[in-house]
């Protein structure tokens, strides 16, 4: 490969031609697969310390973390941590490394969807004890 300098280029005014080898540097994609991956978990967490806390009052006691917001403070917060921790631990199994994406993002729906689904109260109130 050739590379061409312009007279405007201020680092080499003098217009000289060099040559530079070519370099090939393998495409991964573990890092993003893992950020995916661990955003689904997240999700999943959420949704089930949502359903969690109508199922038992110790759990929706102990999620209470700032009394003006109530159990979704603790809700919020653990899922983030869990996402967090999901993420460094994907990551460092996961980086530089090349995956078929399909399953990861099957597991990620899955993830999601499960997750989300825990956050309505139309599911959630299944639980309710009566």
């Amino acid at each position: 490969m050739t590379v061409t300098t312009r007279k405007s280029d201020p680092i080499m005014a003098t217009g000289v031609t060099a040559a530079v080898g070519e370099v090939d540097i393998p495409k991964t994609n573990g890092t993003p697969l893992s950020a995916l991956l661990s955003s689904g978990i997240g999700v999943f967490i959420l949704g089930v310390l949502t359903t969690g806390a109508v199922i038992s009052v110790d759990l929706k006691n102990a999620l209470v973390l700032d009394k003006a917001v109530g159990p979704l403070s603790g809700k919020t917060i653990y899922a983030v941590a869990a996402y967090v921790l999901a993420w460094a631990v994907s990551y460092f199994v996961m980086r530089g490394k090349n995956y078929d994406a399909r399953p990861i993002f099957i597991a990620t729906f899955v993830f999601v969807a499960a997750g989300f689904l825990g956050t309505f109260p139309i599911f959630f109130d299944l639980f309710v004890p009566k």
